[in-house]
């Protein structure tokens, strides 16, 4: 008989606990060992039961949710996946919370009590399943604080030497190179081992692509923007792509790009065509390429699925250049994974060596 999954629940309203029991325990394959109503509650029941998972709700009385999560995280009992609000509030708590080491996180699409929750039950699912196998907590057990410690990775990592010669640039596609970042669970930490060592007078535009539900990206691009030396900013249709700086994919919708006849790179945002992931790695990896051809630098990060892995193939193909996060530093080492199984990724590298393989290669 397969093992079932053991999740821990906290959530301050007794109706998202009925809920969120009810639909976890209809998989058939998770077990709910208990449900806490605060953040005191949840830790110690998690010291008690030793879950597999921990789902954690932000606004809890006597202790907060963020409050709860740090020490949930330094005593390396489980996972933790944050159930937030799609508020403007709730979007600032959760990527914070993200920041601070929490797995992943799961929208309520109704505000912070909800019965319609199962409009994101395979998605809760997905990531509780993902959560058990990502091996998260050993790695917990080697960082001395919030960011990944930068040590020698134990494993090593493969690459391939260096082109001698650099990209071959186009005439009339582009005026400067285009950096395609794809990126998803583990992404709202891991992403500032890389984007805070690109400079402002870098010649190429960033075009990332974070999993995130609408709503949550304009705080992450304030975010970004406030702590790198390139502007960032949520993409919005009409914007002119210019060199130095980071464009984030907008919840909900596609990053795409379009060329006009005067050279200028125009962004557009498409909510189709239907895809798992809206904005989709893949659809702005081939959007990117078509416009900027050679002169495309494709890296995708931590992540679960292979949402870009096909797009690093075709890079590559290409003439462009391509880096995947190694198994070292990745949260899950899914999307980077499936790149460098198919033949897509050039170079291996760990997260915090990215930036630099980046500059090397401009």
């Amino acid at each position: 008989m397969e093992k079932k999954t053991r999740v821990l629940i906290a959530d301050d309203s007794a109706l998202m606990r009925r809920t969120i029991r009810k639909l976890l325990e209809g998989t058939g394959h998770i077990e709910v060992v208990s449900t806490a109503r605060d953040g005191v509650d949840v830790i110690e029941k998690a010291e008690k039961l030793s879950p597999d998972v921990i789902t954690l709700d932000i606004n809890m009385p006597r202790m907060d949710g963020l409050t709860a999560l740090r020490k949930l995280i330094r005593k390396n009992i489980a996972p933790v996946i944050m159930i937030s609000s799609l508020t403007q509030a709730g979007a600032d708590t959760t990527i914070r919370a993200l920041e601070l080491g929490a797995f992943d996180c799961v929208g309520k699409p109704e505000g912070t009590v909800t019965s319609n929750m199962s409009s994101v039950a395979k998605d809760l699912e997905r990531k509780i399943s993902s959560a058990v196998s990502s091996g998260i907590l050993e790695r917990f057990k080697r960082e001395s604080r919030g960011f990944i410690k930068k040590t020698r990775p134990k494993k090593s990592i493969t690459t391939v030497k260096p082109r001698v010669k650099p990209i071959k640039r186009t005439q009339q596609e582009s005026r400067f190179r285009a950096i395609a970042i794809g990126i998803s669970t583990g992404g709202p930490k891991t992403i500032f081992d890389v984007l805070p060592k690109l400079p402002k007078t870098i010649d190429a535009a960033v075009f990332l692509v974070q999993h995130m539900p609408p709503n949550f990206t304009s705080t992450f691009a304030k975010r970004i923007d406030n702590n790198c030396p390139m502007h960032c900013v949520e993409a919005r249709s009409g914007m002119i792509v210019e060199p130095g700086t980071i464009y984030l994919g907008k919840g909900g919708s596609h990053l795409t790009l379009i060329q006009k006849r005067s050279g200028e790179v125009v962004v557009r945002t498409p909510s189709r065509p239907p895809h798992m992931f809206i904005p989709s790695v893949d659809i702005m990896m081939q959007s990117v390429l078509s416009v900027y051809k050679e002169d495309t630098i494709g890296v995708l990060m931590t992540g679960m699925g292979d949402d870009g892995a096909d797009s690093m193939v075709d890079i590559k193909k290409a003439g462009g250049l391509t880096i995947a996060e190694s198994e070292d530093s990745a949260i899950v080492w899914g999307m980077p994974g499936e790149a460098v199984a198919r033949g897509g990724a050039e170079y291996v590298q760990p997260s915090w060596r990215i930036a630099s393989t980046i500059l090397n290669l401009i």
